[in-house]
């Protein structure tokens, strides 16, 4: 099981499939040119904690490294990753 993404330059979503079936996503929105918001964060009852949220937020983390972007963590769990996750501090806004 990969982390994909996909975006509209709008909005998108860091999301995991397995076998076909989407069972984790996390959906962001572009806030500017250097922001990206992550709103919203499910991982499917079934494949809870396994460490697919935390493997959707890393994603993100190094989707703003790359772009040279922030990440404002609106939704309560990727805030609760962020907090304990020392190494994320660079491009936390």
């Amino acid at each position: 099981m990969q982390v994909q993404n996909k975006n509209d330059g709008k909005r998108g979503a860091f999301f995991i499939e397995d076998e076909g079936k989407e069972v984790a996503f996390m959906h962001y929105i572009f806030s500017g040119e250097s922001k990206l918001v992550i709103d919203h964060t499910v991982v499917d009852e079934a494949y809870e904690g396994k460490g697919l949220g935390r493997q959707l937020v890393k994603a993100g983390v190094e989707y703003a490294r790359e772009h040279k972007m922030k990440i404002l963590p609106y939704c309560p769990f990727a805030k609760k990753i962020f907090a304990i996750t020392p190494a994320f501090a660079d491009v936390l806004f």
